[in-house]
Parts: structure tokens; C-alpha cells; sequence
């Protein structure tokens, strides 16, 4: 069997005239020149509920028909590249319906569990205990880590799954067990894959420090950094395990690289000491398995992380994507390339609100056209929204990042 390595180093050895998508990315991700700037932007749920033919409920809950909308707009905008961002789901997950109702052009999903999902036309779905009171989370002061009913709590399950529960996975299941998981675990991927053999298609993994706020609570989670410094270790240890279980899982599918999903790890957050006392090691373990695979990782962390570049490069992350610039986040690119451009791949730095979302013409093209300026020189970027495109930007605004890469991100 041929090593992933070696088949990727073959691949963006081949001549440029056979560039596609995936290779294109491949040879970003190892700091060689394709044939011009990658372009790849997550795109918000909300943004595929708006511009895709599939029912929002079905775009979030159906393996297929997510991965078709991926698939769809992927090639709309001519990206190079798609992020399966939420996992697989059954086939069979609407017999956990109880009833449905559409009020004010808003879904709501009323689940045999007793849970109520909230969906709306251009955003995020929400789901609630009867009554849309708030679902349950973790006590950080009474928390048994080794109850597997910890981490069947709805809260820490709908954030981390985006399911109401967790569907046939047995309630006493280690999850940190890899053949805990059903097989459609990694069915979106997959089937991504299957539609669109030549572009790059990436998998995602929440970090363990993800997990743990995700398992408190924000506040409750950023407190218990505080009051329980010591049972935090073990938590992320505890889900640390978890994340390595599903790195396994895609893995085993030859993604084109992980994604590891770290929203919370910025200074908008934790301060750099909790960085590294909370974040690295636990990200670093799940870096290093995804380059024992033969993959390439990168790391998402929103907002200001130009104070921690430095312990990110200490870590075995291959990329950084986000870059937030100001005011969102404190990133120059110019700077981070010069410091770490070598050391990372790069992906993003496009201001999502102030350069897409509300920009003029104008302001949006030239955005694009310094980020290719500074990006472009000895490879390693790829063109990207910092943070995910926002639900409302105009498509017509997306088709023009691949043009503006086409003219000016030749090498």
C-alpha cells in the first residue's frame, strides 16, 4: 500500500498543465507553487439554507443532501476546496420525529426525546428542552468524568454533534472507542468525496478545549479554568481521547487534510499562559495523530491569536486558518507570513464582516487583491473569509474571489 505521504508528494509533482482543485490545495498545504492562489472559504449553514434547493432541516440532518449542498456550491463559487463541518448522520433519523410545524416561515422539529429544534431560513439551528428553556449542561464542581451519561448530556451533545442525541450509540459506549461510532459517522464525508473525486475535501474535529466549553457551558467552562484548574486536566484528557477517536474515523477515509475546529482558544477568551497550559497539549496530540495518518492538520481558532503564533508554531499543526484581521481578530498577514510563513500554510484573513458582509465593490476587491499579494510569494496560502462566510453574502460577491485569484494568483 502506497503511503499517504507519498502519494501526495507524487501528486504535486506532476505538471502543472494536469492542476485541478485538489491538487492545487495539496500544493499550497506543502509550500509549493501551483498553478495560482488556492481559493476555499467555509461558507455558514445559513448561507446554503439561503442558496441551496434543499430544505434547511434536510441540509443539516440528511448525510446526502449536506454533502450535495457542499458539492453545489463548491462549484457555484469554483472553490477549490469543502469542509464537511458536521457529522454524519443515519439514514433513518427522521423516525426521532414526534411532529413538525413551520411558524413565520421558521421550522420547529419536535423530537420523540421531548426535545424542540428551532430551525431559521439563514441561521444555525437551535435546539431546547420543552418550553425552549436552555438544554443541560455539566456541573464543573459535581461532574463524574467517568460516567458516560456526562457526556450524553443534551447541551454538550447538540454542540458538539448537532444532533438531539446521540442516535445508535449505545448509552454505556466509551467514546473514545472507535468502534463505539455507527458507520454513518463518516457518511457527509464520504459522500463528498464520491461528488467531487478532483477537489480537496477536508474533515472536521472539534478541539478537546472546544469539548470542554461545549461540555460546561462558556462561563461555567472559563470559571472552572479558574476553580478547578486540576479537574479540567482530566476532563481534556477525557475528550482528548474522544477527538483521537475520530480522527481515526475520518482518517480512515484519506481526507485531503483536518480541520481542527478551536473557536474558543483565542485572547477574546484565555489569556496566553491558559493557551498554554489548556490548549496546546491537548491540540498538539490530535496535530500529531493526524500526521501519523499521513495527513495534514490545521487548526480554526477565531479572533485575536496574533499574541499566541509563536506556541502555535511549538505545536505540529501544519496550517492556521482564520487570521482574523483587525478590528475582528489581530493578525497582519504581511507580518505572520514573514514570521511563520515557512513554518505554516496559511488560509484566510479576509475580514468576514468589514471586507464581505458589508463591504462595498471597492473595499471587497481590493481586500482580495492585497491578501493575494501578500499570500502569493512562495505558496503556503490559500484565499479565505477568516471566519466562515456569513449567511447573507452575495453570491455573486463569492464567484469573484476564484476570478480575482484566476488574474492575479498565477504563479
Amino acid at each position: 500500500m502506497v503511503h499517504p505521504v507519498n502519494a501526495y508528494v507524487a501528486l504535486w509533482r506532476q505538471d502543472n498543465r494536469a492542476m485541478n482543485s485538489k491538487r492545487r490545495i495539496l500544493a499550497a498545504m506543502n509550500h509549493k507553487e501551483p498553478d495560482r492562489v488556492p481559493v476555499m472559504c467555509q461558507l455558514a449553514l445559513g448561507h446554503y439554507f439561503l442558496n441551496c434547493s434543499f430544505s434547511p432541516r434536510e441540509i443539516w440532518f440528511d448525510s446526502e443532501t449536506f454533502a450535495r449542498a457542499l458539492v453545489d456550491l463548491q462549484k457555484r463559487y469554483e472553490f477549490d476546496g469543502i469542509l464537511v463541518n458536521i457529522p454524519g448522520r443515519p439514514q433513518d433519523w427522521t423516525t426521532n420525529i414526534r411532529s413538525s410545524q413551520i411558524i413565520n416561515n421558521v421550522e420547529h422539529i419536535y423530537w420523540e426525546s421531548g426535545l424542540e429544534t428551532v430551525i431559521p431560513p439563514d441561521d444555525n439551528p437551535q435546539t431546547y428542552q420543552p418550553g425552549q428553556t436552555p438544554l443541560g449542561r455539566a456541573d464543573y464542581r459535581s461532574v463524574d468524568i467517568n460516567d458516560p451519561a456526562t457526556y450524553r448530556l443534551p447541551g454538550y451533545v447538540w454542540n458538539t454533534w448537532h444532533t438531539p442525541e446521540l442516535w445508535d450509540i449505545d448509552p454505556q459506549a466509551d467514546l473514545s472507542d472507535p468502534t463505539a461510532y455507527p458507520s454513518w459517522f463518516t457518511s457527509a464525508l464520504v459522500k463528498a468525496q464520491q461528488l467531487a473525486p478532483d477537489v480537496s475535501v477536508h474533515a472536521e474535529v472539534f478541539s478537546p478545549f472546544t469539548h470542554l466549553m461545549e461540555l460546561f457551558g462558556y462561563e461555567q467552562a472559563l470559571l472552572a479554568l479558574l476553580d478547578e484548574p486540576e479537574k479540567c486536566h482530566r476532563v481534556l484528557a477525557v475528550l482528548t481521547r474522544t477527538v483521537l477517536a475520530q480522527v481515526g474515523l475520518y482518517a480512515g477515509h484519506a481526507p485531503d487534510a483536518i480541520l481542527v475546529s478551536s473557536a474558543f482558544a483565542g485572547a477574546g477568551f484565555i489569556s496566553r499562559q491558559m493557551y498554554k497550559e489548556f490548549v496546546m497539549p491537548y491540540e498538539d496530540e490530535v496535530f500529531r495523530a493526524v500526521r501519523n495518518q499521513g495527513l495534514k492538520s490545521y487548526v480554526h481558532t477565531c479572533g485575536a491569536i496574533g499574541d499566541r503564533l509563536d506556541l502555535m508554531s511549538e505545536t505540529c499543526a501544519d496550517g492556521i486558518d482564520t487570521l482574523d484581521p483587525p478590528p475582528l481578530g489581530t493578525v497582519d498577514l504581511a507580518e505572520a507570513k514573514s514570521n511563520y510563513g515557512k513554518r505554516f500554510f496559511f488560509k484566510g484573513n479576509l475580514d468576514a464582516v468589514n471586507e464581505m458582509l458589508n463591504a462595498d465593490d471597492r473595499t471587497f476587491e481590493e481586500a482580495v487583491k492585497q491578501r493575494i499579494e501578500i499570500g502569493k510569494p512562495g505558496s503556503g496560502y490559500i484565499l479565505s473569509s477568516a471566519c466562515s462566510v456569513a449567511p447573507h453574502v452575495k453570491p455573486e460577491r463569492l464567484k469573484r474571489l476564484a476570478l480575482l485569484a484566476e488574474e492575479l494568483g498565477q504563479y
